[in-house]
């Protein structure tokens, strides 16, 4: 399949993250940067509470207001793996991390088949090579490969479709994101990027668009998400995520507001589901 639409911003130059010789394992070439690997359940959207291995990838082109994993906002020099699923014992190893080191993790961490792997971040297509090579790994061994996205860099995710078997897209809003690059393009126009992505994601996966909801989010902007999704793919459900306070956002959303939300969401979608992130309720990763 060839580029179905424009990308974010560095998401073609980064093909060859990674390619340097391995620390860990001589001789072998590191596969991706990544910040860690570890088990737990999904905390977020319609495959919520499900059995997950989750592949965090090193590298951010966007600064959202609420994002609570800052630390993946530039490459890493080491990566965190669990142990053992849910133990919270972790060990370290040097990046790039090679695809024996990941491979291994797997094999240590992965529940039975048909269960997930989640490749997340930071934003995995910086790195699409990698997020082929992973899917594949995850395929091996009966998984079902997930990839969470910022949904802006279209031409990757044209390369690596057809590795996966869910596209988890965030669509972003502007009164709450932008560019890492302050010359990059504003996020005012994410809006198109966001449709051809989903436009190229619905073509080749299961997809489902999800939307962090702040104090600051405002109605126009949620009627456009709404006006350009049933447009492009009307039958894709619609995730409204009331935000969990992080970074920059430290109030929730009233759930008068939520609601309403909802109502008039589903007036224009057939699928629209308000759902909060569930993971931090007990504690978990």
């Amino acid at each position: 399949m060839g580029a179905c639409g424009p990308g974010a911003a560095h998401s073609e130059r980064a093909e060859s993250v990674g390619l340097v010789r391995s620390a860990t394992w001589p001789g072998e070439v590191g596969l991706a940067n990544l910040v860690e690997i570890f088990w737990s359940a999904q905390g977020e959207g319609p495959h919520l509470g499900r059995s997950t291995v989750f592949v965090r990838f090193g590298e951010c082109d966007l600064r959202c207001a609420w994002c609570d994993s800052p630390q993946t906002w530039r490459p890493a020099n080491h990566c965190r793996i669990e142990e053992a699923p849910g133990s919270g014992r972790f060990h370290e190893t040097l990046n790039p991390v090679t695809a024996t080191t990941v491979a291994a993790a797997l094999d240590a961490l992965a529940p039975r088949a048909g269960s997930f792997l989640s490749l997340t971040g930071g934003e995995p297509l910086l790195q699409p090579d990698a997020v082929v090579e992973i899917a594949a790994l995850g395929r091996e061994r009966g998984l079902r490969v997930s990839l969470e996205t910022h949904g802006l860099g279209a031409p990757a995710l044209s390369r690596v479709i057809d590795a996966v078997d869910v596209v988890s897209m965030d669509w972003k809003l502007p009164s709450d994101v932008k560019a890492a690059d302050p010359d990059a393009q504003p996020a005012e126009a994410f809006a198109e990027r966001h449709q051809a992505f989903l436009a190229c994601a619905h073509a080749g996966a299961e997809v489902y668009v999800k939307v962090v909801v702040t104090p600051n989010t405002a109605q126009v902007e949620l009627d456009d998400v709404c006006r350009r999704v049933a447009r492009t793919a009307p039958d894709v459900p619609l995730i409204l995520q009331p935000v969990t306070p992080a970074g920059r956002v430290r109030e929730r959303s009233d759930a008068k507001v939520l609601l309403a939300h909802l109502r008039r969401c589903e007036k224009k979608l057939a699928d629209v589901r308000l759902i909060p992130q569930t993971h931090t309720i007990y504690g978990a990763l």
